[in-house]
């Protein structure tokens, strides 16, 4: 296979990766239809890092994809210096291709002296030289508006929506929110589901300890139903193996836990194997390594999706148009 797409005119596809997530890169290669560009990338002694195409990208369109995994800030700088790199190598359009947006939950100031990291983030890509940004599942959705461009925001529901309606009874289905803030997402899903009743974890939080959060009570019946309980992002795992257990102990008779990213840093899969979900779905927008899998878990491929947006960006079509206007 070539590592070009011609289009229309004098326009040419080009799809670079860096190394954080090299199967997610290859899969969406392969829907294209083309090969990576060859790419070299190395560290220093230092921990600074040297990236170079090995193959002209003048006047090409070119996306760069990188899932932004741990260590975080390496892969995010490795993805900077390449969109530096294709800027000085005369690319016509530059496109970064984020999965996982890094920094997405720090997208305000809950106190005073505190950065909106989210904004910087999107800032360093114009700096530079980022034209447009595509991500999945932005942990809010006024993060598009922080980058002074083109934002393709792809929604992984569809996927995951598919998946789930083979594992559930849909006439017996809650859609449980983790807390009250992603109700609309939760309508969203019980619509996708057939129409079911929803519910929500109440649950508090202390904006001073990172990753922990208090699951207080389930608000809505979730008695003797097969429930979905939906998220965004897993990252230690502990408010969804808690909210798990307070749906549980409400009644229900089965829970599903769905999300688009896994970030499962420890101990998620520890809680997530023992906390009695039947299943935990995600995709593939992060790398999983194989500690972190565990018997209940399902990753669902994010490529088609991924391949799809980046071809509809190519032609000039509309990425919208993948969402049913839900985009």
């Amino acid at each position: 296979m070539s590592s070009t797409i011609a289009g229309n005119g004098e326009k040419s596809l080009v799809l670079a990766s860096g190394r954080a997530h090299p199967e997610l890169a290859n899969d969406v290669a392969r829907e294209l239809g083309i090969d990576l560009l060859p790419t070299t990338a190395y560290d220093f002694a230092n921990g600074e890092i040297y990236v170079r195409f090995g193959e002209s990208v003048r006047g090409a369109d070119v996306f760069i994809l990188q899932s932004h995994t741990a260590p975080i800030n390496q892969w995010i700088m490795e993805q900077l210096l390449m969109v530096d790199a294709a800027k000085r190598a005369s690319a016509r359009t530059i496109t970064v291709v984020q999965p996982f947006y890094g920094y997405a939950r720090q997208d305000k100031k809950h106190r005073g002296r505190e950065p909106i990291s989210a904004r910087l983030m999107s800032d360093l890509f114009t700096a530079a030289g980022a034209d447009r940004l595509m991500s999945v599942d932005l942990h809010a959705a006024q993060t598009q508006g922080f980058f002074d461009g083109p934002v393709d925001h792809l929604w992984a529901m569809p996927i995951l929506t598919d998946y789930v309606r083979t594992r559930v009874d849909t006439s017996n289905v809650t859609v449980v929110s983790p807390d009250a803030g992603r109700i609309r997402v939760a309508e969203q899903w019980a619509a996708k589901l057939g129409g079911g009743p929803l519910a929500f974890v109440h649950k508090t939080r202390d904006v001073t300890r990172p990753n922990q959060a208090v699951a207080n009570r389930v608000v809505g019946d979730v008695e003797g139903r097969d429930c979905v309980l939906v998220d965004d992002l897993i990252d230690t795992g502990g408010t969804i193996a808690e909210a798990v257990r307070v749906i549980l102990a409400a009644g229900a008779r089965s829970v599903i836990v769905a999300a688009t990213h896994g970030v499962l840093s420890d101990p998620a899969a520890q809680r997530l194997s023992e906390c009695g979900a039947s299943e935990v779905v995600i995709t593939d927008t992060l790398p999983i390594a194989a500690e972190k899998q565990f018997p209940q878990l399902t990753v669902l491929s994010i490529a088609p999706l991924v391949a799809r947006a980046i071809r509809e960006v190519f032609d000039d079509g509309s990425v919208t148009s993948l969402f049913d206007g839900n985009s």
